[in-house]
């Protein structure tokens, strides 16, 4: 493809805030597979540029709130000279990672605030409730046992509301993050079952997947 034409395309920054680059290898086919990157013209390249970074120290694996701060902590230090270079930034801890707002606030110093920063947790759970009806409630299969409470309190604080109807709570797998990856695929695959099917009892008709791993191992979120 020729770089010699008008470049209307964007650039997205794909943000992983823990230190595993095989979590974030592991996010490239997933944004490929959406095909937002191909240009529908050869003589004008309108492409969704994606670019991948990893923490450079921290934590391995994000399995509670003050690993969520710590990693918040050193990314925002290292993406400060990044802001200008990205048209839109995604932080992908499922969680609600502080790093969101940490970066909307350097932006707006920045005099950048057009810029749209939002995390997996958000636009999962914004995601799954366009894709059912008013009436319907949602669930979210995670990692470690620690979640139902942390993203009980991150949806109640979302949907602006502790009582909402439409939220069927969060089942876990009881592994976290960077134990999917190392268990036997027959275990974590019965873990993952058994959460979504507690989920389905309670009527969820849509669930969000509270992780990474979990949807690189095979899994992705839909109706059911």
């Amino acid at each position: 493809m020729s770089d010699s034409g008008p470049r209307s395309g964007r650039s997205i920054l794909i943000i992983n805030p823990n230190t595993t680059v095989a979590m974030t290898d592991a996010l490239r086919p997933l944004v490929d597979s959406l095909g937002y990157n191909t240009a529908s013209d050869t003589t004008l390249i309108d492409l969704t540029r994606f670019t991948y970074f990893t923490a450079p120290a921290g934590v391995p694996s994000i399995n509670n709130e003050s690993d969520a701060a710590v990693s918040a902590r050193i990314c925002l230090s290292t993406l400060e000279s990044k802001l200008q270079d990205h048209d839109a930034f995604l932080v992908c801890c499922y969680s609600k990672h502080p790093l969101v707002p940490l970066l909307r606030a350097e932006l707006a110093k920045l005099g950048l605030d057009h810029k749209p920063v939002t995390g997996i947790f958000e636009a999962s759970v914004a995601a799954c409730l366009q894709s059912i009806n008013p009436q319907d409630i949602f669930g979210i299969v995670s990692t470690g046992s620690q979640w139902e409470a942390i993203l009980g309190i991150a949806v109640a604080a979302l949907l602006g509301s502790s009582q909402s109807s439409r939220y069927a709570g969060t089942e876990t797998t009881g592994l976290n993050a960077d134990e999917l990856h190392s268990a036997p695929k027959r275990e974590v695959d019965l873990r993952i079952k058994f959460a979504t099917k507690a989920l389905l009892e309670k009527g969820a008709r849509a669930i969000c997947l509270g992780c990474v791993w979990l949807v690189w191992i095979g899994r992705c979120g839909k109706r059911v």
